[in-house]
């Protein structure tokens, strides 16, 4: 991969930041990220690797969550000349109509398939970079993520306390099991005749790399993730499921479906190429994985259903029995 050119005005004084109370709860990576404009995320990652960048004179983790009094040395580090991205007319539309819900401390869109949530190496743009262009003079940043080919609930935060109170749940959920108040519910469509019954799958998960291909493996040393499984209906040769998720896991449904012999339909990393040959004719384009619904611990709690969208409804429709 080509780097982009590098400005010729380099920093050359390590820079020290103190963390303030309205930038704590984030990751390293995502503060030196959005700090350092312009410059590679694999350049971070580096920096982070090599202990070039410290917090309290020590080395953290990129998955570091930053604390209010950090004090984080920044070394002299060359920025990219970037553009801003550009976002097309046809997709700010599009977004605008996903809206799901809305206050002010939360936007919560039903996220349409295709687009990455966040713009990289290779990607001009995604939803956040669209989204800011909608709200240009509101703080908004992604309380979580969904891959690039699922869609559904997709919640971003409106301001630093509410992104700090979700990411604290989130945090929980990962060290503790499920997160009081916060309850996260897929729709797949799995391979074959589910014959199970209600299942929970509790595999730990490992990302790893495989000729040059980042997947995600169930492995004794991995992450604990925990996935459960209730049958909504058998269609031809498939199932729906409703999958309820305690934890945030990379591809965790996915690898968790293909572990139990019913990987989810249009997936090409993980999936059954006869299975998805089949499904394709039928109609099926992408991956068919749906964050049907989403509960956050907010106020008094805040609920909200994504429907599914038409392209899956149609392909229902085209395998029904």
């Amino acid at each position: 991969m080509k780097f982009p050119e590098m400005s010729k005005k380099p920093s050359n004084a390590v820079e020290m930041v103190e963390i303030s109370s309205d930038q704590a709860g984030q990751r390293l990576d995502n503060f030196l990220l959005a700090r350092l404009k312009g410059v590679p995320k694999s350049h971070i990652y580096r920096l982070l690797r090599s202990g070039q960048v410290r917090v309290n004179k020590g080395r953290k983790k990129p998955a570091y969550r930053i604390e209010p009094g950090d004090s984080i040395r920044i070394p002299p580090v060359r920025t990219a000349e970037s553009t801003e991205a550009v976002v097309p007319d046809s997709v700010l539309e599009l977004l605008k109509n996903a809206r799901l819900f809305e206050n002010s401390d939360i936007l919560v869109l039903n996220k349409p398939p295709g687009i990455a949530v966040h713009g990289g190496s290779e990607l001009k743009f995604g939803i956040i970079e669209a989204v800011r262009k909608i709200y240009p003079d509101q703080f908004i940043e992604l309380a979580h993520r969904l891959d690039r080919e699922t869609s559904g609930c997709l919640v971003l935060a409106k301001n630093r306390d509410t992104l700090n109170t979700l990411h604290r749940a989130l945090r929980n959920e990962d060290n503790a099991g499920k997160t009081p108040g916060m309850e996260k519910t897929y729709l797949a469509l799995l391979a074959g005749l589910w014959q199970q019954g209600e299942k929970t799958i509790a595999l730990p998960l490992q990302k790893v790399r495989r000729s040059g291909e980042h997947r995600v493996e169930v492995s004794e040393d991995g992450q604990k993730a925990v996935s459960h499984f209730k049958l909504v209906q058998h269609y031809k040769n498939s199932s729906l499921m409703q999958i309820q998720i305690d934890t945030g896991r990379t591809h965790q449904i996915r690898v968790h479906a293909a572990a139990s012999g019913h990987p989810v339909a249009g997936d090409s990393k993980y999936g059954d190429d006869v299975f998805n040959r089949t499904m394709k004719k039928a109609g099926l384009h992408r991956l068919f994985l749906h964050a049907s619904h989403i509960v956050l611990p907010l106020g008094e709690g805040i609920s909200v259903h994504a429907p599914l969208s038409e392209d899956l409804s149609q392909l229902l429709d085209n395998i029904a029995l």
